[in-house]
């Protein structure tokens, strides 16, 4: 399974280490997943896994379970 946001798609982010030196070398940033239930109808609720980002707009728009 790839660490993406099953919702907004959104993934890993790369860019440079720079050091107190102005060195550089490449890195990754790792998105943050949590497992969430979501509404998905009336009385069902669906498990997957999303970013802490879009979680908290989930919770601010009530479709969490």
């Amino acid at each position: 399974m790839s660490r993406r946001d099953q919702i907004t798609n959104r993934g890993q982010m790369v860019g440079n280490k720079r050091s107190h030196a102005l060195n550089h070398s490449r890195r990754t940033w790792k998105i943050n997943l949590q497992p969430a239930k979501i509404k998905t109808g009336k009385n069902s609720s669906k498990r997957i896994m999303v970013s802490t980002k879009t979680m908290k707009t989930l919770k601010k728009q009530n479709k969490l379970a």
